[in-house]
């Protein structure tokens, strides 16, 4: 690297002149998959670049490093608070940026949160633990099943609620699953997660979190929740029910939607908390349970035009014991009508004692076992079970749950069809549609 005066190092503000533009920056260490001819700098808008070292014709060294001591926030009890655990297994929510190594170095205690966003002190008592620090595309059911028996300690405690953080992409899988694990819930246990990293200046990290601790501490319902933002700014965040939730959105900070049912409540960044669906359990005194059991013989299959039938002949091979089809719209195959006829594999699969579970890819709606002929061929001749208006993800969890508990077909089928966390609507609000 060009530079003048001195070795430069991680964390200093630099200049760089390329033999097009200029840009100043904070100087980041290089990771490991770019080639060693970038140079790294972070933007003053929270961006990182690459630059090649080749294009360099001067770097300048603006300012050095210096390490901030982490001023030490000491909380204490207010008797008449609500209390609140976080726990995190995951995402950037409460991590801040060491420069010079490139990583994190919050303790996530409660102490932590408070030196963020020194208005929670006002909101809740808070302790904090991280349980886990795993990117959420790398979890598993394993790792539900960590995360279940971490929130039962807490739910069984005496806080008043639980927030739980981990990163975005499989948030929804989690949620569905700890709505079905967590049986007899007595507090509200509230995701939160952030979109944008928390050393970004639009991240919604902040008010995430103070929505999701505001839910935790005082709304009055028993029920696996996420609360984010509900809008591209920052004047609420929706609490949308765990079993009834999608992350829709690549990139937007309002990426989570309710699906197929209106959300239960929308939280201000005022703390105001303004109930919108009334369906749900009520906190309880009552101590929570555990049902953690999960087949990981379990699958999910999306269904598209000329699919080969071998994939259901896969997992059958392999040994699974349930798949979920997400099929088209209604609960739609490829039937005898086509060249890439399913409906033997799904027999033989059947024939075989592996539970084919139909659910719809639309995302919103539902599937119907006998508006047309060629579902009545799924749902009478072959026995599939119908998810209903469950999303493909929550049928796949609700699924994999359940045949844990019974392999057995009726009761397997009972189950699917027994409405245990919200995942079944009965009717479908209009005004849920793209809410």
């Amino acid at each position: 690297m060009h530079q003048q005066g001195c070795d430069l190092e991680p964390g200093d503000k630099v200049k760089i002149t390329t033999n097009d533009a200029s840009y100043e920056g904070m100087l980041m260490p290089r990771p490991k998959i770019l080639d060693k001819n970038i140079t790294v700098i972070k933007l003053a808008n929270g961006y990182n670049i690459g630059i090649s070292n080749d294009k360099i014709e001067k770097t300048e060294l603006l300012e050095s490093f210096k390490r901030k001591e982490q001023e030490k926030v000491e909380t204490t009890h207010i008797k008449g608070l609500p209390n609140v655990s976080i726990l995190s297994f995951g995402g950037t929510i409460s991590s801040k940026v060491d420069y010079r190594t490139g990583g994190t170095y919050a303790d996530y205690s409660a102490e932590d949160f408070v030196q963020l966003m020194p208005e929670l002190k006002k909101v809740a008592n808070l302790k904090a633990r991280k349980v886990m620090g795993i990117m959420s595309e790398d979890m598993t059911p394993a790792d539900w099943k960590d995360m279940a028996k971490a929130i039962l300690m807490e739910l069984n405690s005496d806080v008043n609620g639980v927030v739980v953080s981990q990163g975005t992409d499989t948030l929804h899988f989690s949620t569905a699953a700890m709505s079905f694990m967590l049986k007899n819930l007595n507090k509200p246990v509230i995701f939160t997660a952030a979109q944008r990293s928390i050393d970004r200046g639009s991240s919604d990290a902040f008010m995430n979190l103070f929505c999701a601790i505001t839910a935790a501490a005082r709304f009055d319902g028993a029920v696996v929740a996420t609360c984010l933002h509900g809008s591209t700014d920052d004047s609420h965040c929706l609490l949308i029910r765990g079993t009834k939730v999608r992350k829709m959105h690549t990139s937007r900070r309002d990426a989570f939607r309710p699906i197929n049912e209106l959300p239960l409540a929308k939280v201000s960044s005022d703390g105001k908390i303004e109930v919108i669906n009334t369906n749900y359990t009520k906190v309880g005194a009552h101590k929570a349970e555990l049902v953690d059991k999960f087949d990981e013989k379990t699958a999910i299959v999306l269904a598209y035009p000329g699919m080969d039938g071998k994939v259901i002949d896969f997992y059958v091979k392999e040994g699974y014991h349930g798949i979920v089809v997400a099929a088209t719209a209604l609960g739609h195959l490829p039937t005898d009508q086509s060249k890439k006829n399913v409906l033997p594999h799904i027999k033989a699969a059947i024939d075989k004692g592996v539970a084919i579970v139909i659910a719809s890819q639309t995302i919103y709606g539902r599937v119907h076992p006998y508006v047309y002929t060629n579902l009545r061929k799924l749902s009478v001749e072959l026995d599939c079970i119908f998810a209903e208006d469950m999303l493909p993800e929550v049928a796949y969890v609700k699924l994999g749950w359940a045949l844990a508990q019974s392999r057995g077909i009726e009761q397997l089928k009972a189950l699917m069809h027994t409405n245990i966390a919200g995942e079944i609507t009965e009717r479908t609000d209009d005004k849920s549609f793209l809410f």
